[in-house]
């Protein structure tokens, strides 16, 4: 059988960005601010960000890297304030790595001056630059976050009230967004009517408020989860207090169920629900589903690992570390030559041989988007001695692309729209595979405390209409 994949893009799905605020005075945002986006730097590592008001002024520092490539000590020192926003960034399909296009972005129309940042991806971005560009306002790195920044100094100009302006973007525009944005003397945070991207609130011991994308920023700036944003709603934070306004526009509850999966970090709780106690019954269920005869469960680093755990308890087979992940190669500016590109995995995932030579293999992962990783992970297996994989899936068939801020592309890169489950068993060379269930997924989140999750890339329903081209 024979199929082609695109060889240059990546083989996981990717998540757009994180974000993160600070409202404390007389604490060193910008400080708080860098350690919250180094716990939230596995949401992106193309570029990182963080502004700072003062009550009179913003000051901003970004670049392409990581966190701790783009801030040091020095950088830190020179962003001093008592309100800041913070962002790090991967950039979706179509987007190119830009200096212009890393966040948090500014504006400054007049008066008003801003510093937004911006996890989702809005759909309708087009109409809403067309509309900002008729009436005069200049747009430089073409993001649809640079336009959702613009456009709330654009119409707060007009009104004089910044949440007029924030409550005419949420009016206007479609799509995913949880969003940060700061002022020079307050902070706003702000999420879609569906919720799909996760935002929560924690408070700082010291006092203050912190937003940030999970619940593991909280955790490494020491500050108390108190709730999370709600969907289609503002909250402000200043010298006056925590206000929120509530349904300003309206929705279905809706939040991305491959958070679970795969993009949060397994320490953070969404919506009531433990992910790492998510990943663990995602094993369990799919051992119920979808048993193997075999020697040894592994998990595929990292987002594989909890759930091999549990499919290990449910099956009755030894769980081991049969795999072993370099976690700083892909995160760094060294590039591999052409050589080691076609080595593919193995410049970040190897095999132990002398755990897994001559056994029978069931291991875990958390998704297979359009197959290429997966292809090479059996065969480097087999290299490093199994005598039989069987491969586990963690998510049901990705089916459609994503348009509210994950890197899926078009259905034709996706291997199991193009693929019956005996082909691409076929085509990955393993000797068994199998996806859990949508309802088996959906029974692994028991504690999460709303009744809908945003599933379109497994069915194709689609929360918010996407324009077509």
């Amino acid at each position: 059988m024979s199929f082609t994949l695109p060889g240059q893009l990546a083989d996981t799905p990717e998540e757009e960005c994180a974000v993160f605020g600070v409202f404390a005075p007389g604490q060193d945002v910008a400080r708080i601010t860098g350690f919250g986006l180094q716990a939230l730097q596995h949401r992106g590592q193309e570029s990182a960000g963080i502004a700072v008001g003062d009550g009179a002024s913003m000051v901003e520092a970004k670049d392409l890297g990581l966190v701790t490539q783009v801030f040091d000590e020095a950088k830190l020192a020179a962003l001093e304030g008592f309100v800041a926003v913070g962002h790090c960034r991967y950039s979706t399909s179509g987007a190119a790595a830009s200096w212009e296009a890393a966040q948090p972005h500014i504006s400054a129309i007049d008066n008003v001056l801003v510093a937004l940042a911006h996890n989702g991806t809005l759909v309708n971005t087009e109409a809403l630059r067309a509309q900002l560009d008729a009436e005069g306002v200049v747009l430089r790195a073409g993001t649809d976050s640079e336009v959702a920044a613009k456009a709330i100094g654009h119409i707060t100009q007009d009104t004089h009230h910044l949440r007029q302006g924030i409550r005419w973007l949420m009016e206007h525009m479609e799509g995913a967004y949880a969003m940060v944005l700061a002022s020079p003397d307050a902070l706003y945070a702000f999420r879609d009517p569906n919720g799909i991207r996760p935002l929560c609130i924690g408070g700082l011991p010291g006092g203050g408020w912190v937003v940030s994308s999970e619940t593991c920023g909280l955790d490494i700036v020491g500050a108390t989860y108190l709730r999370d944003v709600e969907p289609g709603e503002i909250v402000r934070f200043n010298r006056d207090g925590f206000t929120a306004e509530q349904g300003v526009v309206p929705g279905r509850r809706a939040s991305c169920i491959f958070e679970y999966v795969y993009f949060a970090r397994p320490d953070s709780v969404l919506d009531g629900q433990s992910v790492y106690q998510a990943r663990r019954a995602m094993g369990r269920i799919l051992a119920r589903e979808a048993p193997a005869r075999a020697d040894l469960v592994l998990g595929v680093p990292d987002s594989g690992v909890p759930a091999a755990l549990g499919f290990a308890e449910a099956s009755g087979i030894p769980f081991t570390d049969g795999i072993v992940k370099n976690r700083y190669v892909g995160r760094t500016f060294i590039q591999p030559t052409q050589e080691m590109r076609q080595m593919g995995i193995r410049l970040k995932l190897n095999p132990l041989p002398s755990v897994i030579g001559g056994k029978r293999l069931v291991v875990i992962d958390d998704s297979i988007v359009r197959g290429n990783t997966s292809r090479q992970l059996v065969a480097m297996l087999r290299e490093a001695g199994a005598a039989e994989v069987h491969l586990r899936i963690v998510s049901p068939e990705v089916l459609w692309p994503c348009f509210y801020g994950i890197d899926t592309d078009t259905r034709d890169q996706l291997i199991a729209a193009n693929m019956t489950l005996p082909q691409m068993n076929e085509w990955i060379g393993s000797d068994s595979l199998a996806f859990i269930s949508l309802e088996g997924l959906r029974a692994s989140l028991p504690d999460v405390c709303h009744p809908g999750f945003c599933e379109a890339c497994f069915t194709g329903d689609y929360v918010v209409p996407v324009p077509l081209p």
